[in-house]
């Protein structure tokens, strides 16, 4: 009998892999970028970025450089909200000294309210009329051409929001193991294909980079109608496209975050801060999600095993579910830079997640979710809805 259960998780597991391999919109391909020529506009429009910035003295330097150092032909401005900074961080952008640079201080935070949000809705108030926003978190360094190409891009395709998941720090042990695979998790939970085709109903966007369409902006109910939400880039990209509005969303290599990761305490603050929000805050989803991740990442390497000592038919289904895994996550850890022998790690990565999810969950119902800079958000705040079919 317990031959019998463990062959048929085998086998679970096997289709699992199948179906996401062959049926998930390819999002494992990586194959979603920015093309390198794109059609240029006659007349550039007007843009303003927005950078939220709280405590973000060790990068906001380079983060307002690479800005100013935009190669755009059009009229373009930055709006740096200082969202109660106690490390100098207004004092070093205006240091800088550029006259396309204004620093504002955020308002007084109001029930309701996540921080970001409330800091990117007041540098909105204040970006005049620009018919394109470019919000960019103050750890993120892009290329000198990247806002070039966003606007290129979302005028030749026409785009209404446009997006680019940047790239990441991955040098340490733990960013190595959980860095990609949160590219591959995010690819997953949202195919960027799936996200850029105008009949899907899925919606995703990374909210490092995002350009965005004033007038979409506003027929989207403004950042009003996402102000509690905790994972507000997928928040805002759900309300564009509920509202008529267009997307894409594809992978960079030449904007960067700054953010570093040595141990892997803040990789586990950065998930477990929105894990149990994705959820809806459901234990039963929480439950649903635990044993999903059990089946597909702990089954093959253990039926595998089992296979080996002793259940021959294991070998096959454990193996070969195994093998997807690898052959699917290798685009990734080859876009990070890493041997493919790290996509052998993914099981690993896998059920590390799954005790970050657990552990975001017992955060929440302690009390002690959606931390972020000394800020607690409420448990009952509204998370984007996630794709009806993965």
């Amino acid at each position: 009998m317990l031959a019998l259960s463990v062959i048929a998780l085998g086998v679970i597991a096997c289709l699992a892999w199948i179906y996401l391999a062959a049926l998930n919109h390819g999002f494992w391909k990586c194959d979603q970028r920015l093309p390198d020529i794109i059609p240029e506009p006659d007349i550039w429009p007007d843009v303003t970025a927005v950078v939220p910035a709280r405590d973000e003295a060790a990068s906001i330097g380079a983060c307002v450089a690479a800005l100013c150092a935009q190669e755009y032909p059009g009229n373009f401005r930055v709006i740096v909200v200082d969202d109660a900074s106690t490390d100098g961080t207004a004092d070093i952008v205006r240091a800088l000294d550029d006259d396309r640079v204004n620093v504002m201080a955020a308002p007084s935070l109001v029930h309701g309210w996540t921080g970001k949000l409330s800091a990117l809705n007041a540098g909105v108030a204040a970006s005049g009329t620009s018919p394109f926003l470019w919000f960019t978190d103050a750890d993120i360094v892009h290329g000198p051409y990247v806002l070039q190409h966003l606007v290129a891009h979302a005028l030749d395709r026409r785009r209404d929001l446009t997006s680019l998941m940047v790239r990441l720090r991955c040098e340490s042990f733990w960013e190595k193991l959980v860095v990609p695979a949160f590219i591959y998790f995010f690819q997953m939970l949202y195919p960027f294909r799936a996200v850029n085709d105008d009949r899907s109903r899925v919606a995703a966007a990374a909210g490092g980079c995002v350009l965005i369409r004033r007038d979409a902006l506003i027929r989207a109910g403004g950042l009003a109608a996402i102000k509690n939400a905790v994972i507000d880039d997928c928040a805002l990209a759900a309300v564009v496209k509920r509202s008529g509005g267009t997307l894409w969303l594809g992978l960079t290599e030449t904007s960067h975050s700054l953010r570093a990761a040595e141990t892997l305490a803040p990789l586990w603050r950065m998930v477990a801060r929105t894990a149990f929000v994705q959820l809806r805050h459901s234990i039963l989803l929480l439950a649903g999600t635990v044993l999903g991740l059990a089946i597909l990442f702990a089954v093959p390497p253990l039926a595998l095993l089992a296979g080996l000592v002793g259940y021959p038919p294991l070998v096959l289904l454990g193996g070969a579910a195994w093998i997807l895994m690898v052959v699917t996550y290798a685009p990734t850890v080859r876009a990070y830079g890493l041997p493919i022998i790290a996509a052998f790690t993914l099981p690993a990565a896998g059920l590390l997640y799954g005790a970050m999810t657990v552990g975001s969950a017992v955060a929440h119902l302690q009390g002690r979710g959606a931390a972020w800079k000394g800020r607690h958000y409420d448990p009952s705040a509204t998370p984007p809805n996630l794709p009806k079919s993965l």
